[in-house]
């Protein structure tokens, strides 16, 4: 359970809350009472407001890096079918996700699965020690 949490990050602010917070800053509010009014942590008023300074705007610019293929709904139903089912193939999550409406390649999925702990290992077999074993 751990180990999604870390992955999963929190929801953005909407942008009129923002533009709310920069609204209260201009007209002299300190960070203390604007974090009061609008109920949001002070840190999050205080990186809204540096954010507008630095940019001269409010809204989300765009991220580095690649967007994720699988979105975090999606990692949770692969585990969701991972734990239900431990023997389960990768085609057939694979095939899984495509129904969910989240194609992808069996890579993509085992990296995911990795990420979470999760990884396909065979017991090794006892070796066979005598001929009445063999039987």
């Amino acid at each position: 359970m751990s180990e999604q949490m870390r992955i999963m990050r929190s929801k953005e602010l909407p942008e009129e809350l923002r533009d709310r917070i920069v609204a209260r800053h201009r007209s002299d509010q300190g960070y203390k009472k604007i974090s009061a009014a609008l109920k949001v942590p002070k840190s999050t008023v205080a990186s809204i407001i540096l954010k507008w300074k630095t940019f001269g705007m409010t809204r989300t610019l765009p991220r580095a890096g690649r967007p994720a293929k699988l979105s975090y709904r999606g990692r949770r139903a692969l585990v969701r079918e991972v734990k239900k089912n431990p023997k389960i193939t990768v085609a057939e999550l694979q095939r899984c996700s495509r129904e969910m409406g989240e194609s992808c390649r069996k890579s993509t999925i085992t990296a995911a699965l990795h990420q979470l702990g999760l990884y396909g290992r065979v017991a090794r077999r006892k070796p066979l020690l005598s001929a009445r074993h063999m039987k």
